[in-house]
């Protein structure tokens, strides 16, 4: 793109808890990552994508997907579609007021590429832009489950592998990587998010300590070959809830599973399908309207 050119912002303000899948939508209808903003005291968020050139019947395509959003028991509203032109350097800049680098206590530190922000004696860094990924630690669910790699990673002197469910941008298994865990394991159903994490691991040089694929959460074998010391399932309730089989099964005996993704309102039954699995909720934390919890 060459400097100056303008881009097309198409954005569709949504709820919390259609997020993950209105997400999904805007990455298969412009084939590209959409980024999203949110703002919890009104509890909603904003997912935003960014192109030179529209294809055609968008608005009708995102219109028809929120219609089966909805029918699938996922309130969408405001569902406002807004579509805007605006400058390269506008848009830069205005990522630039709104992401700013997150420390992970001592260990891992989240930043843009823009930041200058140098990272402590010791201290992982992880690198990811807005607007080209799903993820940038920006999210109470993300900022959850990296605490908990974290506090697992420096808890112990062993290595330590990971499986990472739905990785989105890859956010969580490039820091598992970054902090040392081996093997890691990046899953997710979306092709747009594989390619995705796959670019990010590349940018943070870590790609050949990642193994990324696509892969269906219902699809887990109950009898792995190959099981993890820490699982980070950041899923909706729904498919937590259905697949607690499977995705208990991918731990290792004395293996901790991460759950986010979870409105505060449904954590009650998340839990009661993994207690029923036989884990017990060692630790949870609420934020908003989000709950997310880890079990050992």
């Amino acid at each position: 793109m060459k400097p100056g050119k303008s881009l097309w912002k198409v954005s569709v303000a949504t709820s919390l808890e259609a997020t993950d899948a209105v997400t999904e939508s805007l990455a298969r209808i412009f084939n590209v990552s959409p980024s999203a903003y949110f703002d919890l005291k009104k509890g909603t968020t904003l997912i935003s994508v960014y192109e030179t050139v529209l294809p055609p019947g968008f608005q009708r395509s995102i219109n028809d997907d929120l219609k089966k959003i909805e029918n699938c028991g996922l309130k969408t509203s405001p569902g406002r579609i807004s579509i805007s032109k605006i400058r390269r350097e506008d848009w830069a800049e205005s990522w630039k007021k709104h992401f700013k680098p997150v420390a992970i206590g001592k260990g891992l530190l989240i930043k843009p590429g823009w930041s200058r922000k140098r990272p402590r004696k010791g201290q992982a860094v992880v690198v990811l832009d807005p607007g080209l990924s799903f993820g940038t630690g920006q999210h109470p669910t993300t900022l959850f489950c990296l605490r908990q790699i974290v506090r697992y990673k420096t808890s112990r002197k062993q290595t330590a592998s990971l499986l990472d469910l739905g990785t989105g941008s890859g956010i969580l298994a490039i820091a598992a990587a970054k902090l040392g865990f081996q093997p890691v394991h990046a899953v997710d159903f979306d092709p747009v998010a594989v390619r995705v994490t796959r670019d990010n691991a590349r940018k943070n040089h870590v790609l050949e300590k990642i193994r990324i694929s696509r892969g269906d959460v219902s699809k887990l074998k109950t009898k792995p070959q190959k099981r993890f010391d820490v699982v980070c399932a950041n899923l909706i309730s729904d498919l937590l809830i259905a697949e607690r089989n499977k995705i208990t099964a991918q731990l290792n005996p004395g293996g901790i599973l991460i759950a986010a993704g979870i409105l505060k309102t449904e954590f009650s039954k998340v839990q009661k399908a993994f207690e029923n699995c036989g884990l017990k909720l060692v630790s949870a934390r609420t934020e908003k309207e989000w709950r997310s919890g880890f079990f050992a």
